[in-house]
């Protein structure tokens, strides 16, 4: 499921994507406009531009904006970067992997459901860009 953090930060990548090549954007714009609480908005930020998503401009006329094309950027990046896994079980995941300690994974059904569960959902992410999540911007 994805936190309320993701689907934030979706939100601010989206309206970025929308000011694409106009310029930073204010924080306090792309919070009022999107209507996600500022100070968590600014952790999020924070954490696309550590990431290289984004990069920010100080003083007048300064805010954030995107540092790739929104085509660039694949919805499982962002994914992986706010919200962490994509794979249901930690033993199927290709990022953050954690063998689980109550089974063993060769002769496990659900592990071997949840790897083709994973690969479904990447087929998607890995394939979606933030350009796809703006109104009839699907490539």
């Amino acid at each position: 499921m994805l936190s309320k953090k993701s689907q934030y930060a979706f939100k601010a990548l989206t309206y970025l994507s929308e000011k694409y090549e106009q310029g930073p954007v204010l924080i306090s714009e792309i919070a009022k406009k999107k209507k996600i609480p500022l100070k968590f908005l600014e952790n999020i930020l924070l954490e696309l531009k550590k990431a290289g998503i984004l990069d920010s401009k100080k003083g007048k006329g300064g805010g954030y904006f995107l540092q790739k094309a929104p085509d660039q950027i694949t919805m499982a990046t962002v994914i992986r970067l706010i919200n962490g896994p994509i794979a249901m079980l930690p033993c199927v995941s290709l990022y953050f992997y954690e063998r689980c300690s109550n089974c063993n994974e060769k002769v496990c059904g659900l592990h071997d459901m949840m790897v083709e569960v994973r690969d479904a959902t990447l087929n998607i992410v890995d394939n979606r860009t933030i350009k796809d999540l703006l109104v009839g911007g699907k490539s």
